[in-house]
Parts: structure tokens; sequence; C-alpha cells
């Protein structure tokens, strides 16, 4: 089903929140084509997420599309704000000497842009707007113990007791003391284990019923699917689209290309518009006049071993897509060490093999995160694309090209192992408007 953006702005088009001490949000972006009708003023109410520690930078983008979508159906009847949880100690983050806690949004992403799908706003301003440090309810998803019930997947949730040992303990003063992204004196007031089999927007109902809270947060948010608002949908896509990166991640990829890759928007036919504006049909994109590669090895040199190819082998297939798109440079966005990169360097004589090398102060300022979007933005402007095998970080990309109007045939596309008999390709997820 699909369901029409409406941002309740008839009682809230002025509401202002603080967002540093001189600077001023409106986080209920006016919405041209719909109005929502509150009648009786409602008080504005934030919801609040996290993620399983362990879960990576790009899967944790795809949760915020099930929250945000989340958001956008409780903004039907009622005011609600989503909180953005700061990024830090991912497992993908590497580097020891950066501190990488309590990293907020706007490094990686234009939040201006996400305001256009949804009402955000960034945690330390949530706290100023509270006035103190503190979230009124925390739910804490979870799998249900049994199981599907005879063996199907149904609609469900629960309170239920906890199943695995929870992140959260009640102090002496009855306060719920946790891991709040760093912030150590944030507390709850309650906590609860809710076992969940749905969709993200089913939540809905749950949050106007059985809450009258100013805040709730749900943890383990990656236990809800997108269900109906999967990438078949115009709502997966919107939320995916308002995720435009910042801008100046995207300045620095831009010069990149400009340097080294004889890239330019304006010849690659990829000048970026407001994305509530930007509809390109496939193919209306053309590229750089270059290949991009995205080698994952590390960790999928053992968990993916059979799908991972060798550096001779990953350059074989190179090779030949240079040849097929009559191009004679590459780019390389890969976590591989420099001395597997110079050993994929050697086996080409002819093609120039570049990767994105930050400086320090590039690494201080935006992070490993915001070294892996530059990364990701120059891939996404390549005349070409391939992939890794399942890899997050490869589906963003190809959802970035889909978005600058790709023709999919050079953008659905993965680096092959030598011990695959039949090198399944990715499955075409077409952006829908």
């Amino acid at each position: 089903m699909q369901i029409k953006t409406q941002f309740c702005i008839v009682l809230f088009n002025t509401i202002v929140l603080a967002s540093h001490a001189h600077e001023k949000v409106d986080v209920f972006k006016p919405d041209t084509h719909s109005h929502v009708e509150f009648g009786e003023a409602k008080s504005v109410r934030y919801l609040l997420y996290d993620v399983n520690p362990g879960e990576g930078f790009n899967l944790r983008r795809d949760v915020f599309m099930r929250v945000a979508n989340l958001v956008k159906f409780l903004n039907e009847d009622e005011p609600w704000v989503l909180v953005l949880p700061p990024w830090g100690r991912l497992y993908h983050w590497k580097s020891q000497d950066l501190n990488q806690i309590k990293v907020k949004w706007s490094t990686f992403f234009d939040l201006a842009s996400l305001r256009e799908h949804i009402p955000v706003i960034e945690f330390e301003d949530y706290l100023t707007v509270m006035g103190e440090e503190v979230v009124e309810e925390i739910y804490y998803l979870q799998r249900y113990k049994e199981g599907w019930t005879n063996g199907k997947w149904e609609e469900k949730m629960d309170i239920r007791d906890c199943i695995d040992r929870v992140p959260y303990q009640k102090d002496d003063d009855g306060k719920w003391r946790g891991w709040f992204f760093g912030y150590e004196n944030v507390y709850a007031k309650k906590f609860a284990c809710l076992s969940v089999q749905s969709e993200a927007g089913n939540m809905k109902s749950f949050l106007m019923k059985n809450t009258t809270s100013r805040s709730v947060m749900l943890d383990r948010a990656e236990q809800l699917i997108h269900g109906r608002s999967g990438q078949h949908s115009t709502n997966y896509w919107d939320a995916r689209r308002s995720m435009v990166f910042a801008k100046h991640l995207r300045d620095i990829g831009d010069e990149f290309r400009r340097e080294y890759l004889d890239s330019t928007d304006e010849n690659d036919k990829t000048v970026l518009e407001s994305w509530t504006q930007m509809k390109k049909n496939h193919g209306d994109a053309k590229g750089g006049p270059y290949i991009s590669v995205h080698l994952r090895r590390k960790d999928y040199l053992y968990a993916h071993k059979e799908q991972v190819p060798s550096l001779k082998y990953a350059a074989k297939q190179i090779k030949e897509l240079l040849k097929k798109n009559k191009v004679k440079k590459v780019f390389i966005a890969s976590d591989c060490d420099e001395n597997d990169f110079e050993t994929l360097k050697g086996f080409f004589k002819k093609a120039e093999i570049y990767r994105y090398k930050p400086t320090q102060e590039i690494r201080e300022k935006y992070k490993d995160g915001g070294v892996a979007i530059i990364d990701q933005w120059i891939a996404a402007h390549a005349r070409h694309f391939v992939g890794t095998y399942v890899s997050t970080f490869s589906f963003r990309i190809q959802e970035e090209r889909e978005i600058l109007g790709f023709d999919p045939e050079t953008t659905f596309n993965r680096l092959c192992s030598e011990s695959e008999e039949e090198c399944e390709q990715p499955s075409k997820w077409k952006i829908v408007y």
C-alpha cells in the first residue's frame, strides 16, 4: 500500500528546535502536497533507536530507512521527530588513532535532505530540547523464544521477559543505565523487552496505543523488517533518496574525480539536484571514463572465501571490463592493505589504477565513515561498476547509481572467484518513484 507523505504543518509549521547554541532548525518541513489536520494541538514526541553493536555502517543506513518510514507513518496522525543515533564503535572502523564516538549525522549526511522526508534532530539537540539527559521509555526488541508459530512467520508483538542478557541495568535510584552512544549521564525511566515479528510501519499502532511518553527508544531496531516499504516501494526509495551525502564529502570526492579520473558531473551527466525533484531515467547518466571496483578483502577472505577472487583473477576481470568499456583508468574502493593494492597494480601494464588516500586532517575530521563515503561517491560515478558478493557497501553504491540514472547493466555486477562454477550476479533492485 502506498502511503502519501503527510507532515504536520497546520499547527507545527513554525516549530523550531535549538540545534547548537546559536542555530535554529525547522525539523518539520512544509509538504506542499498535503496537510494533516490535528484539531487540538498535540505535543511533539521523539522516537530514538539503536542497532545491534555488531552491525556495520551500511546496514545501519538500511535500518534508518525502516525507522524513518515508521516516523513518516506516525506523522500522519501526530507529530513525531526521529532522533538520529550518534555514530561510533563500528566493527569496520579500525583506526585506533581516531576518536570515533558521538559522531553526528551531519558529518556524513545532509540533514536538510533528510528533513525533506521526515522531521529529524541530532541526539545532542534532543537532549537540549528535553532539558535533561533522559529517555522516557526503552523497548528492547527481541525474537520470540518459541520461534515461528507452526513454522510460519506472522505479524505480532508482545511484552515478554527478556530472552538474553540486556545492556541496561537499573541503578539504586530506579534509573535504567546503559550504552547511550557514549553519553554517560543519560538514563531511561522505563525499560521492557518486546518480542516482535513485524514490519517497521506496524509499530505505529503500538507506539500510539501503548505509550504516552514524550520520548521512546527502540533498541535492536534491525529486528523490524521493511515489509511493504521494501525495495519495490516508493517509501523505501524516498527514504533512500533523502540520504544525500554531506556536501563536504561530495566535494572531496568530486575533486578527486576531476584531478585523477577526468570526471565531472557536467561531462558525466550526473548533476545532482534536490532529491524531491530529481527523477532520472535509466541511461541518463553516462559516468566518468573509468571503471570502479569494490574489492572487499579482510573479513571476506574467511567469511566468504568461496566468492572472493585472488588479486590476479580480480585483475583479469577488470582488464576485460576496461577493454569492453574502452577506458584506461580504474578506481579501487577496498579495505585491502597497501601491499595487496600494490600487488593488484602490478598486474596492469597500461591501465592507471587509483585509490583514494585521505590526509590525516580529513581522517580526523570525517572519520573512517567519511572516508568510506568518499570511496562510495567516487565509485558511484564510474562508467561501469563491479562490486563484491553480498556486500552492503556494494549495495549502497548500486543504489546511488540508480538514483543518478545509470543503466542497470553497468551497475549490478560483482567480481567472481576462480572456484565458482556459476557466478550469480546481484539482483537488480531498480528505483521506484
